[in-house]
């Protein structure tokens, strides 16, 4: 029996590749589940560049641990070298680029922070060296 070279050489030329996607498709999905699972979706902290330091924020600060019943808040500012208080220079009050304002102010006064300085107009009755202290260090 003679075996027809020509036949199989033929057939086997004329077959075209096929690619199995299954496999392809298994890998992918299985790297991405990884991923996935891996991943840290938590949100994160932002620092800030000097560019936000140029924004004035206007009324009152953030302040974030105000529970208590604290008289005052220390109010830090970068660079703070300016305090003024109804028009009037308070700037002896700054201790370590923070002042401590009357919690009173901060409630019912209008504070407005700019970069280096901070504008405080107290409510009626409230005098510029009641309404900020310099803070005690320790």
């Amino acid at each position: 029996m003679a075996i027809d070279v020509k036949k199989h050489k033929k057939k086997f030329l004329d077959q075209k590749p096929t690619i199995n996607l299954v496999p392809f498709i298994d890998i992918l999905f299985t790297i991405m589940i990884f991923l996935v699972v891996t991943s840290n979706f938590s949100a994160t902290d932002v620092q800030t560049d000097a560019a936000d330091d140029v924004k004035d924020t206007g009324g009152k600060p953030n302040v974030t641990d105000v529970s208590g019943d604290q008289e005052y808040y220390v109010v830090p500012v970068a660079h703070l070298n300016k305090v003024t208080v109804n028009g009037q220079d308070r700037s002896d009050a700054i201790s370590g680029s923070a002042v401590g304002v009357q919690a009173n102010v901060i409630d019912q006064g209008q504070v407005t922070i700019k970069p280096g300085e901070i504008v405080i107009e107290t409510p009626p009755g409230v005098p510029p060296e009641v309404a900020v202290q310099r803070p005690e260090v320790n």
